[in-house]
């Protein structure tokens, strides 16, 4: 007779918690055909970053994640979606190719400061242009005095 501790356990039989299995955004808006041109469609089913996303996440069955997938590879390659969005993010710390020794690329300087230095010599520069602009306002205001 076989023990109990040989039998493989279902995650059901681990978890004694009831769960619901998320439905699909196919089954509720009770899409027949995917399409490859239906970008608003496919775009449902891609992350921030254009990654398709899994079947766990978007609630597809196997077959309606196959469709998805193969659609939204067609679509890339008709260039109706990205392969892949950049996203901004800032870098934090974290040592560099050479381990930290020189300070990087830029020669050791804080790549946090020489941006602000330059976004404040914008700024500046903004500022005296207003005041030239004043200046000439200023000026063309008494060339049409003595004019007149």
């Amino acid at each position: 007779m076989a023990s109990k501790k040989n039998k493989a356990r279902s995650a059901r039989d681990l978890n004694p918690r009831k769960f619901k299995k998320k439905t699909s955004v196919l089954v509720i808006d009770k899409v027949e055909y995917i399409d490859y041109k239906d970008v608003d469609l496919l775009g449902r089913f891609m992350s921030d970053r254009a990654k398709i996303k899994n079947r766990r996440v978007a609630g597809n069955t196997l077959q309606q994640q196959r469709e998805i997938a193969n659609a939204v590879k067609v679509a890339r390659e008709m260039a109706l979606l990205p392969y892949a969005k950049r996203v901004a993010s800032t870098r934090t710390g974290g040592r560099g190719r050479d381990g930290g020794r020189d300070g990087g690329r830029d020669g050791g300087r804080d790549r946090e400061t020489s941006l602000s230095d330059s976004v404040d010599s914008t700024v500046n520069d903004v500022v005296n242009d207003d005041e030239l602009i004043d200046d000439l306002e200023s000026i063309d205001e008494a060339v049409e005095t003595e004019e007149a």
